[in-house]
């Protein structure tokens, strides 16, 4: 007779497999960075395009008119000459200044740079009381020479600033 099997498998009777016991089964993790990185880019072209890189700050340059020229304080004045690489300044007017050796080489940076002879004259203003302005007064020429170089222009007026 043959031998019926009440588990209802084909397997023999005698199988040493535990019913019931399963193995956990292991599956491999993978994560889509997709959207992420288009949310990175989406995020910084947004700020890219609605941030200011830099403001670029103005300085007011006053040109004199063709005519007759303009009557101009001695006291006030400070005249900046730019020729190849090198640097002048004088007080008050040029035949004065050249007769009594007043045209003094100077630097744009340094301990006796530019910025310590405008800080010396803006003193100079603010002791003398003979006009109201003061240090407001001050009247700042700037005269480039033949060989003087654009980018000494710029930097003697970002000094001035």
């Amino acid at each position: 007779m043959a031998q019926l099997n009440s588990a209802g498998n084909d397997r023999p009777v005698n199988s040493r497999k535990r019913r019931g016991v399963m193995r956990m089964v292991k599956h491999n993790l993978r994560v889509d960075m997709t959207p992420m990185v288009d949310l990175g880019f989406l995020l910084i072209t947004f700020f890219v395009i609605t941030t200011e890189m830099a403001k670029p700050t103005v300085m007011d340059l006053y040109m004199p008119k063709d005519g007759k020229p303009m009557p101009l304080g001695q006291s006030n004045a400070l005249t900046i000459l730019l020729d190849n690489n090198k640097m002048y300044y004088y007080n008050g007017e040029w035949a004065e200044a050249v007769s009594s050796g007043a045209v003094i080489e100077t630097s744009l940076y340094g301990k006796g740079g530019l910025r310590k002879v405008i800080g010396e004259k803006f003193l100079q203003l603010d002791i003398s009381a003979k006009n109201k302005e003061g240090r407001q007064g001050l009247m700042v020429l700037i005269k480039p020479g033949r060989n003087a170089f654009y980018k000494e222009v710029i930097n003697v007026l970002d000094e001035m600033t």
